[in-house]
């Protein structure tokens, strides 16, 4: 089981609590609190990893080099008292929570040293409680969260006070050490008061890019022994790594040093304890919790349907090769969790409203304008909202009178007949088509202006060009690909296109969650803004699409491509 198994397996369950909702009284009946219970459980479901050690042991490298991304300040000595944080955040910001004030404050991650050192900051005068930093990093985004404690070897009965705060709350603990002197006084302070309390620890020797081979072995030994005399047999895993020379490796994507790094081991070590002990023995708590719920129903056919859904998502499950990287989950796409919308629509939208702003000016001055938009019988019926939006009540009047006069005059001469198909004939002419109205074919060339620049771009360099590519909307999708005759560049766009829907989706299911467990302070900004994302990515801007179209030259070639409505699909 991976972390997208796990993701999908306990949105199974959301899925499977809203079914059993609806087989709950709606009054009276206690098993509504302990479904939104669930709900709650299931919103604020994250890893608290909890790192301690020294100052200059490298903790915000190795998170920097987990991560990968080389985001977080270096070098900063931060206050004793200051935890820190990170966590998911659909931009990079940092917060700071005071221990005197109601209000937060949002500051520059480069702006960190004013507030958190000794030096900025003495004796923590601004009282600061924490340090919150939230970066758009997919590890995180899958339910990681790092908590940085201050750094042991200063004022040590308060920094051992504030890690100790964390035991309840850690789901393990890294401590960080290094090679030039490993396992301090403090740090064996530290083992000493956590080991009691059960909770995992990772043990991390950096900088092993600095010594030899076999001086690294000589302080292994020395740490080995040293933690058999706190914890006897069962001494926690210890991993050799050099988190500078991982961060380099991911960010150059160069698996050899990364190997070399060390950092793969951990990150397995890691996983392997959050998938096969924390995160599945959380889904089977969750999943008897459901049962417990269904057996206090009535056994109805739909009762025992959920009884089985809720078995099947608590199945044992496979090994799955943890073999990659955090930064690097498997059919992920660079960049997805910041797309901008369609930008084909973007780029009609713009030419749309350039041609409205200088036409509705045109059809006031221009007398030759007002009886051309009257010969074509104005604008479709949905243009002509959108030309309303940009022309005043003057503009419309002025602009629009000839029109007017011109129906009337054909209206006057359907009722000088007495034939009732010719009647019905000169109505039907009334309404104009798509060919008539000037700005559907302002948006029907803007589209193919903006479709074969993409094409083009594309084709000159696929594998930037992709990762470029904000979410295009389903209908100018399709006229995208429709355009592409190149097999293999076609399957990339559809994988990534895929991979952004899913992404979607996984925010729209996250937001859900948390609403339905009042979480909603949980949700990130991509997760509060998926319900309207979602429906631009399906069916773009409102202004811009709508069917039918008359056709769009989609290729060098004059290849033609056509959405149709579904109604002339049918006919």
């Amino acid at each position: 089981m991976d972390l997208h198994e796990y993701e999908r397996r306990k949105f199974a369950i959301a899925e499977i609590l809203r079914s059993v909702s609806a087989c709950v009284p709606e009054v009276g009946n206690e098993l509504r609190a302990h479904i939104q219970d669930l709900f709650a459980r299931l919103a604020e479901d994250r890893f608290n990893l909890v790192l301690v050690g020294r100052f200059n042991r490298g903790k915000t490298s190795l998170m920097n080099s987990i991560l990968g991304a080389d985001r977080l300040p270096t070098g900063v000595i931060p206050l004793t008292s200051v935890i820190t944080t990170v966590g998911y955040g659909s931009k990079e910001r940092a917060i700071l929570k005071y221990d005197n004030r109601i209000l937060d404050k949002e500051i520059p991650i480069a702006a960190l040293s004013q507030h958190i050192t000794q030096q900025n900051n003495p004796g923590n005068v601004q009282r600061i409680k924490t340090l919150e930093i939230q970066l758009p990093v997919e590890i995180l985004r899958r339910g990681f969260y790092f908590v940085d404690t201050p750094g042991l070897g200063s004022v040590i009965v308060e920094n051992t006070l504030t890690t100790e705060a964390f035991l309840p709350e850690a789901d393990a603990f890294v401590l960080v050490t290094s090679y030039d002197s490993p396992l301090s006084e403090e740090e064996v302070r530290f083992f000493r008061a956590a080991a009691p309390s059960g909770q995992r620890i990772f043990v991390v020797l950096n900088k092993h890019d600095t010594i030899t081979p076999e001086h690294r072995e000589t302080a292994l030994a020395f740490v080995r022994e040293h933690l058999s005399i706190v914890f006897g047999q069962t001494i926690p895993p210890i991993f050799s790594v050099s988190a500078t020379v991982g961060l380099k490796a991911k960010l150059s994507k160069d698996r050899v040093l990364l190997s070399a790094s060390g950092m793969p081991d951990l990150e397995r070590g890691l996983l392997d304890f959050l998938l096969t002990q924390k995160r599945f023995e959380f889904l089977l708590r969750m999943c008897d919790r459901v049962r417990r719920i269904l057996r206090e129903l009535p056994q109805i056919p739909e009762v025992e349907r959920l009884m089985r859904r809720i078995d099947a998502v608590g199945q044992p499950h496979g090994r799955k090769d943890l073999a990659r990287t955090f930064s690097e989950p498997a059919g992920a796409f660079p960049g997805l969790h910041q797309l901008p919308s369609c930008e084909i629509c973007a780029h009609v939208a713009d030419k749309i409203w350039s041609f409205l702003c200088n036409y509705q000016h045109d059809i006031i001055i221009n007398n030759v304008e007002q009886e051309n938009l009257a010969d074509r019988g104005g604008f479709c019926p949905f243009h002509v909202w959108q030309f309303q939006s940009a022309a005043s009540p003057y503009g419309i009047c002025a602009g629009h009178s000839p029109l007017l006069d011109r129906l009337a005059m054909i209206l006057r001469g359907a009722a000088s007949t007495a034939d009732l198909r010719q009647i019905h004939a000169q109505l039907e002419k009334l309404l104009p088509d798509q060919q008539d109205c000037i700005m559907c074919s302002v948006r029907d060339s803007a589209e193919r202006e903006a479709i074969e620049s993409t094409r083009r771009r594309l084709g000159q360099d696929k594998a930037r060009e992709l990762n470029a590519l904000t979410a295009i909307c389903l209908p100018h999708f399709i006229m995208l690909v429709s355009s592409i005759r190149d097999a293999e560049l076609a399957r990339a766009i559809l994988q990534r296109h895929a991979a952004v829907l899913e992404r979607y989706s996984e925010d729209m299911k996250r937001y859900a969650i948390k609403h339905e467990g009042v979480r909603r302070y949980l949700a990130s900004e991509e997760e509060t803004t998926a319900a309207e994302r979602a429906l631009l990515l399906i069916a773009g801007r409102r202004q811009v699409n709508f069917l039918p179209r008359q056709g769009h030259t989609s290729s060098d070639d004059g290849a033609v491509t056509k959405l149709r409505s579904r109604k002339s699909q049918e006919t």
